[in-house]
């Protein structure tokens, strides 16, 4: 099976879903913009520099939408997808997706960012299969702000991955897979694939395929 595997954020879109959401929440009011914006901005400066952590991090992320329950939740995140994400979805990207898609390829999203903020962009995106950063979940089935299993970050990501595979009744030989990121964080499945691609990369990422002779795509320039 060929199986085409991308990271999101930076990746198939130009923008950092985790921390426009982050933002969005203060527009909303449901922040004080001060304080989340700090702590936000360096959560994300954390994670650019592989350092984040990330249950730390998912706590403190999901918890303004935590507390307005999941109503207020859904239509928050549906007003995001309008006024964010839908405007953020490049051309590029779809085209890319699409080119696999005609090709057979098996789509998977593999993300740090969590279930919520991403399954909705996933469906947008036309790609049914995501491992994401899972949360777990209440008596009422209503997020509590820990994750469940191993987040999908970093070796995580290889982790997660070969889970899906098991659950498929797969392993690493049954599948050619190619891997699309721009993340140092990442090089752990970068390394594991059969086909790394840097995409958009960052400068260690960059680096590294520049010297291993990984190939470079830049899909779009960052924002």
């Amino acid at each position: 099976m060929k199986l085409a595997l991308f990271d999101l954020d930076h990746t198939l879109l130009p923008i950092d879903s985790d921390h426009s959401w982050g933002e969005f929440t203060i527009s909303l009011g449901w922040c004080d913009r001060e304080h989340f914006a700090r702590q936000n901005d360096a959560y994300y400066a954390d994670y650019q520099a592989g350092t984040l952590d990330v249950h730390d991090y998912v706590n403190f992320a999901t918890r303004a939408f935590r507390e307005r329950g999941p109503d207020a939740s859904a239509q928050a995140h549906a007003r995001f997808m309008r006024e964010v994400i839908e405007p953020a979805i490049r051309p590029e990207a779809l085209a890319l997706l699409a080119r696999h898609r005609a090709a057979g390829d098996r789509i998977v999203i593999i993300t740090a960012t969590n279930e919520f903020v991403t399954r909705p962009i996933a469906k947008a995106l036309g790609v049914n299969e995501l491992i994401a950063v899972e949360l777990a979940r209440d008596d009422a089935g209503w997020f509590t702000g820990e994750i469940v299993g191993t987040p999908s970050m970093r070796e995580g990501k290889v982790t997660r991955l070969q889970q899906w595979l098991n659950a498929q009744g797969l392993d690493w030989h049954d599948v050619d897979s190619t891997f699309y990121s721009d993340s140092r964080n990442d090089l752990p499945l970068l390394h594991r694939v059969n086909h790394p691609v840097a995409t958009n990369p960052d400068d260690t990422l960059r680096a590294v395929a520049l010297e291993k002779g990984w190939p470079i795509l830049d899909l779009f320039p960052k924002q």
